[in-house]
């Protein structure tokens, strides 16, 4: 599974659309995990493959995850404040995959609780392959 990570500052503008499916295309991408959407909603006109997302407060932040289903099905998802977490099955392979795309805030305080939020939704998950990606900060 073919997986980009991209921290798009922002995804307003055709062009970003553009240069996304540009890289897609490139990379041949199952999945492409976006930070930085500075986006509140996203709908079916924007994005037309699979998709979930956690909305940026206000203008700040924001995570945009899609995917082939061919490729990734997904079983479960978790948004949390700074990541999105998604179980599914890697189709090809037919492995249980967990895929973490984290937008991680710049002060200490809380990163601190971005991780312990991902330290416990890990330690509830029995297996599968893991995955975590994304703008550590």
């Amino acid at each position: 599974m073919n997986i980009v990570s991209y921290n798009v500052r922002g995804l307003g503008r055709g062009v970003k659309w553009a240069a996304i499916r540009k890289l897609r295309k490139m990379e041949q991408a199952d999945m492409i995990c976006l930070q930085e959407t500075k986006k509140e909603t996203i709908d079916k006109a924007m994005c037309q493959a699979t998709w979930t997302m956690q909305p940026a407060n206000n203008t700040a932040g924001g995570i945009l995850c899609m995917w082939t289903e061919n490729s990734f099905k997904l079983h479960r998802k978790v948004i949390g404040n700074g990541f999105v977490f998604l179980m599914g099955e890697w189709v090809k392979e037919a492995q249980q995959i967990n895929i973490i795309s984290i937008y991680s805030p710049c002060d200490i305080h809380n990163k601190r609780i971005l991780w312990e939020s991902i330290k416990q939704l890990k330690g509830a998950m029995v297996g599968g392959l893991w995955c975590l990606l994304g703008d550590f900060n």
